[in-house]
């Protein structure tokens, strides 16, 4: 293993300034290098590096002048979008290994390169899903595996939050999420719920989706928050925008399982990822922070009714045992409450020990192609299209995951002891 990696970061945005923040706070990193297309992103991503570590870190425009450098071990990409996969393939092909942050697939084809890239160089491709590392999310998957809900029958998730400022106002604030509002139409951003609940499924590791179904509503709210807050004279007030305000997506797995997702981001809401796991054993909503355990939850005297109780009062006891060490230890408590702390980590650690991540290329290649499959079945009506196999049949007896503190196919208590 080695102590010091010395970690590229392409993309100095706001998402990428914060997420460069963070990369620093973790153990055994150095980044000696950043990048960006625009010269004050990129000049502000070396100063967020002088600010915290003292160091000076060299300044590129073009990333695959960064890719050349022969000292780094591995890339961090914080782009746009559509610009994820290919930066990842590239870097791949230069002997890096590489985390890009969440976003979908425009084509299926992107996806393949990315798992071929990733056989071909031994190189690794992590999505950096933060939500995976949820303090909620990572709990709840204790109980899974502890059986608590029984058999998993269905589950649901989503990205339910109000953006219609950040997309309407996209082209002064030079960010990418407008352009994909405008021309597309789709399960845009899947992944926030889609890895804790293909995690929970085991999907590639014994269970896989087998197909998809999406169905999207008509477009209104961009229009509206537009022509109230920048005038019914402002270029896009009345543009028809192509992605529907509601996108709901179904997968089907091949074990039986059901899965929802909801895109829900250009009408006003309070946030919510609308996590729900459902089994033969009980029910967890995240809206309202409810859960019912047959058997465990309160019961009412009448047999016919039965109570909701507050999740909380289940979470401390069922505490995943990465946040109780992070608490012990006092976790850095950055973006979203920790979990983009846990989430570069867990990418960190990987570098160092040169070693599969928890979120490997086939989990990134399934997660990000949800996007673009969504489109093709909304452009049909809705009618279900299949979902690709990434792992070529090694689904069904793939070789061991990486077993550690960070592993999310397994709940390593063990390696905690160890520590």
């Amino acid at each position: 293993m080695k102590n010091i990696v010395n970690i590229g970061v392409v993309g100095i945005s706001g998402r990428g300034s914060s997420m460069l923040r963070e990369l620093l706070n973790c153990e055994g990193v150095r980044v000696p290098a950043v990048c960006d297309k625009y010269s004050d992103r990129a000049e502000h991503g070396a100063e967020i590096v002088k600010e915290a570590t003292g160091e000076t870190a060299d300044v590129y425009l073009d990333y695959k002048q960064l890719l050349a450098r022969e000292d780094l071990d591995a890339v961090m990409c914080c782009t746009t979008w559509i610009t994820h996969s290919r930066i990842a393939i590239d870097a791949m092909r230069a002997g890096k290994h590489i985390a890009i942050e969440v976003g979908g697939a425009a084509s299926i084809e992107e996806c393949w390169q990315m798992v071929r890239a990733s056989e071909e160089t031994g190189k690794f491709c992590m999505l950096l899903e933060n939500c995976c590392y949820d303090r909620k999310e990572m709990a709840l998957y204790n109980m899974v595996k502890k059986g608590l809900f029984g058999e998993i029958i269905h589950m649901q998730g989503g990205y339910e939050h109000d953006l219609r400022d950040e997309i309407s106002l996209g082209r002064e604030n030079r960010h990418g999420r407008l352009f994909n509002f405008q021309h597309r139409n789709g399960e845009l951003y899947p992944t926030h719920q889609l890895g804790p609940i293909s995690k929970v499924l085991g999907i590639n590791r014994g269970n896989r989706y087998v197909s998809l179904s999406s169905f999207a509503s008509k477009s209104r709210g961009l229009n509206e928050w537009i022509k109230k807050n920048k005038g019914e004279d402002y270029d896009l007030a009345d543009y028809s925008f192509n992605q529907g305000d509601i996108v709901t997506t179904v997968l089907k797995c091949a074990d039986g399982e059901t899965v929802v997702l909801t895109h829900d981001c250009s009408l006003p809401r309070p946030y919510s990822r609308a996590y729900r796991i459902q089994g033969t054993k009980g029910i967890y909503m995240e809206d309202g922070n409810t859960i019912y355990l047959e058997g465990i939850s309160h019961e009412n005297k009448d047999h016919w009714t039965h109570t909701w109780e507050s999740f909380d009062d289940y979470l401390e006891k069922y505490e995943h045992p990465l946040w109780k060490k992070y608490k012990i230890d006092g976790i850095h408590a950055g973006g979203h409450g920790g979990m983009d702390y846990l989430v570069l980590s867990a990418f960190a650690e990987s570098v160092r020990l040169d070693e599969k991540p928890p979120i490997d290329v086939y989990d990134t290649a399934v997660w990000m192609a949800v996007t673009c499959l969504s489109e093709q079945s909304i452009a049909i009506g809705g009618a279900p299209v299949p979902f690709p196999d990434f792992t070529n049949g090694m689904w069904i007896d793939r070789e061991p995951y990486r077993r550690g503190i960070f592993c999310l196919d397994e709940v390593c208590e063990d390696c905690f002891e160890e520590e």
